[in-house]
Order: structure tokens, then C-alpha cells, then sequence
């Protein structure tokens, strides 16, 4: 499976930034409002956990055929990190999922990230299919999926809905 070029992935207010180890101070802190955990559970992860973490996802993962896309965003007027964006592409199906910190939601950077690696999945990789999984109670991510070009299946998953784009070839 190809491997992606780009240092980083320009939108319009942001620079989807490869994920670093590096990235995890910063990063707990845009993460570490517990509101952010509402739909997803569990609590904010300390700095050093957080590094572990990425320290395994910057690794890739075990699989060879499944290919890891983690990036942090970084508002570009501002230089700072305020979320990350993933996809997951193991094969046909690329697995998308979005996290916008507090002080930055409500303002479209959300959509605008969720937008970025859709379209490069779609354009980089033969998949048939893009799912994020939303929490039916969580309407400003289902916005998002929405403005994404996303639609809702009305399946569930793991208490989740899976929303689908199914990309013409």
C-alpha cells in the first residue's frame, strides 16, 4: 500500500500535520477537556501516557496491510495544535475519525479537517468505501460527517452509527 508523501496536508485555516511522539504535551492539553470524552468515555490521558500512545501509532501498525494516517491540526494563523484527524485504511474500507479541542469547536475547523483526509484516501488508495462511526447523540459530529460528504446508515456499531461515503470511480 503506498505510503504518504506530504510532510503535511494544507487546508484552508490549517496544516494536517503528521503525528509525532513529540506532539503528546502540547496535545494533552488541547485534549484534556473532559467534555471531549462524553460520547467516547473514558478520561483525559496525562502527557506521558499520551506520548505512549503515539509513540505506538507513529510505529504503524502491526499489520502490514493496514495502513495508519495520524495527524495533528495545526491552526495556521496561530501555530498552535488544537486536534487530530486519523484514517485508518485497511484495504477497501478507510476508517475516518475527527477531534476538535474546546476552545477551537463551533467555528468549522472540525469539518474542514474531517473534509482533508477523506478526499485523500479517496484519491490516494483503491477504497470503496469511507466510514467514521458518530455517537447518535452527538449532533455536531454528525454535522461534520454530514459536511464531509458523508451518509448516515442508520446501522449501528458498538452503540455508534455508521455513516458511509461510497467514492465514483
Amino acid at each position: 500500500m503506498p505510503r504518504p508523501t506530504e510532510p503535511s496536508v494544507p487546508t484552508a485555516r490549517l496544516d494536517l500535520v503528521p503525528l509525532r511522539a513529540e506532539h503528546a504535551e502540547e496535545m494533552a492539553g488541547v485534549l484534556s477537556d473532559p467534555a471531549l470524552h462524553a460520547f467516547t468515555g473514558g478520561t483525559p490521558d496525562t502527557p506521558r501516557a499520551l506520548r505512549a500512545r503515539y509513540e505506538r501509532l507513529v510505529a504503524g501498525s502491526p499489520d502490514p496491510a493496514v495502513l495508519w494516517l495520524n495527524r495533528v491540526l495545526r491552526e495556521r494563523a496561530l501555530g498552535c495544535l488544537m486536534g487530530t484527524v486519523q484514517a485508518t485504511v485497511p484495504g477497501g474500507t478507510a476508517e475516518v475519525a475527527w477531534v476538535v479541542g474546546t476552545p477551537w469547536q463551533g467555528r468549522g475547523y472540525a469539518t474542514e479537517a474531517a473534509r482533508a483526509p477523506v478526499r485523500h484516501v479517496v484519491r490516494v488508495f483503491p477504497v470503496r468505501t469511507v466510514v467514521p462511526h458518530v455517537h447518535p447523540g452527538h449532533h455536531a459530529s454528525a454535522a461534520v460527517a454530514a459536511a464531509a460528504g458523508l451518509t448516515a446508515t442508520g446501522e449501528l456499531q458498538a452503540g455508534e452509527v455508521r455513516w458511509e461515503l461510497t467514492p465514483r470511480r
